[in-house]
């Protein structure tokens, strides 16, 4: 038996001493796992950031469910059952996120259709100051600094989808100011 396999055979009475409270054997535990996880994990997914995300989630879950592991039982499929879960997790997230975010939705909507009016730059001026601020800035930042989303959101401190959303209700609000503008 290699040096490896003796340290597998001692994890689950090394969970049991966590589950009785022992950090320091707790944290031994998991820094001897974080390897083993890895390459786990691996075998589901070939991004090297998405990896580590996935190793990250699998030490919180192996710690929010720590109580659920029998010492008993082995603990490597136990591991194994987890870290398959979470790569198929973060898999499935990735595809969801991968099918809302194309490249068409990186570019920003234009600030008024062709069919509105056109609103001088003083009129536009004074139809921002009617925005909320938040609002006013993600146009700012989008259509007159010309910032990307991505910048916008890196420089707001929101996401992209946080940013999509504000900005699609300032033009929302824009355009319903300005239709409301043109009439009088």
């Amino acid at each position: 038996m290699d040096k490896s396999e003796a340290a597998r055979d001692e994890w689950p009475h090394l969970m049991a001493l966590a589950q009785s409270g022992d950090q320091q054997v707790y944290t031994r535990l998991l820094k001897a796992l974080v390897p083993v996880i890895r390459s786990l994990a691996r075998r589901q997914i070939a991004d090297d950031i998405l990896l580590e995300d996935v190793v990250q989630d699998v030490l919180l879950t192996v710690h929010r469910v720590r109580h659920t592991y029998d010492p008993a039982s082995p603990f490597l499929p136990w591991l194994m059952a987890i870290t398959h879960a979470r790569g198929v997790d973060a898999l499935r997230k990735r595809g969801r996120h991968s099918l809302r975010e194309t490249d068409s939705d990186l570019a920003p909507e234009p600030l008024f259709s062709a069919s509105e009016p056109q609103h001088s730059q003083e009129e536009l001026s004074t139809l921002l100051e009617q925005l909320p601020a938040r609002q006013r800035q993600i146009v700012e930042h989008v259509h007159l600094r010309e910032m990307s989303l991505s910048e916008t959101a890196t420089h707001t401190h929101l996401t992209v989808s946080a940013v999509k959303s504000l900005l699609h209700r300032a033009l929302s609000n824009l355009r319903r100011l300005g239709a409301q503008h043109g009439r009088s």
